[in-house]
């Protein structure tokens, strides 16, 4: 997965990113050094569960900046069950009828999924497309991938090519979709 850096407000988590990715809705951010703070420790201890392969079961602090509608997404990124994915577009029908709407755009959905500023804990990778490709992740299709198959969404065969970066069928890759309930 390569580097990961945290990011704090002092309190709680307001931040992940990859090595080399941009920090989508992070106001202001200042190096701390290897500051001791608990939720660091909580964010670390997270990680550890799941990249060992297993459903964490809690949650470090979470206090990520953005719109209105975009926490409203990112809180039912927070509500998919890991080992499950859904769509776009089942967000979408969420969010609509909870903003009392005949319907909502898929990628309106999409849009706030890609500014997440917190990535593997709130689980924007689990978000697939409506025919069950990968589509997009802002910290790369391998990456998601590599998530998706740690949950066991992905058969290890599927990532054939991934480490070239070379993915068969272009820069989709075909999982299954679990439907989140509301």
């Amino acid at each position: 997965m390569g580097d990961l850096t945290l990011v704090s407000d002092g309190r709680s988590l307001t931040g992940l990113r990859f090595g080399g990715q941009a920090l989508h809705g992070i106001s202001q951010v200042r190096d701390c050094g290897d500051a001791a703070l608990p939720v660091f420790a909580d964010t670390c201890r997270w990680l550890d569960i799941y990249f060992a392969g297993r459903d964490p079961g809690f949650l470090p602090q979470l206090a990520p900046e953005g719109t209105p509608f975009r926490k409203e997404v990112w809180d039912l990124l927070l509500a998919i069950p890991y080992g499950e994915t859904t769509s776009y577009g089942t967000l979408a029908s969420i969010i609509a009828s909870k903003l009392g709407k005949d319907k909502m755009s898929a990628q309106a959905i999409g849009g706030a999924v890609g500014h997440n500023p917190i990535p593997i804990i709130i689980p924007c990778h689990r978000v697939i497309a409506a025919d069950g490709s990968i589509g997009g992740f802002s910290a790369g299709i391998e990456r998601k991938a590599w998530l998706l198959s740690c949950e066991g969404q992905i058969a290890a065969g599927c990532l054939k090519g991934f480490a070239t970066g070379v993915s068969e069928g272009g820069d989709r890759l075909s999982v299954r979709e679990q439907n989140l309930q509301a």
